[in-house]
């Protein structure tokens, strides 16, 4: 009877050990959709904010505002000193040629912080994206080591009721 205890005990562990096992890959599996979920919404995100336009986003449309607005007031400034002192048509073109040079400059300077804006957003992308793949290959590691552990205790379970048989 000693025999066959052993040999029941030696069984019992290896079934626990394949519980265990396919447990451990069942964690893994959730952890590893975990992970490329993650991954996609990062994917999402930097598609999302990537792609805005620079021109259209509440900030550089306040700033084009304000701008446009100081421009129309120093433009009917301009043409009220010509009226009432009288000054040439030519200095209230000027002056409208200045403003509308600073609306331009305004726009460049949106554009220019909107392309800094996008080396950030990509730093970020690939930043996240590295240490995300980093988790995977870890996950992908351990369980490889996880089989390669449970063959060798399967390996040793088999040793062990040939022994005692």
């Amino acid at each position: 009877m000693g025999v066959l205890g052993d040999a029941i005990g030696v069984g019992l562990g290896a079934v626990g050990s394949i519980f265990g096992g396919i447990s451990a890959s069942k964690a893994m599996k959730r952890v590893k959709n975990s992970l490329n979920e993650q991954r996609q919404r990062n994917r999402d995100w930097y598609n999302r904010r990537y792609n805005e336009d620079a021109t259209q986003r509440a900030d550089a449309q306040a700033i084009l505002a304000k701008t446009e607005e100081s421009i129309r007031n120093r433009n009917k400034q301009a043409a009220g000193v010509q009226a009432v002192m009288g000054g040439t048509e030519e200095s209230v073109a000027a002056a409208k040629a200045a403003n509308n040079e600073a609306l331009a400059q305004a726009a460049t300077n949106i554009a220019v912080n909107g392309e800094a804006r996008k080396d950030t957003i990509e730093g970020q992308f690939m930043q996240t994206d590295a240490t995300i793949q980093q988790q995977l290959n870890d996950l992908e590691q351990r369980k490889a080591a996880n089989t390669t552990q449970a063959i060798h205790g399967m390996t040793q379970t088999g040793t062990n009721i040939a022994g005692i048989l």
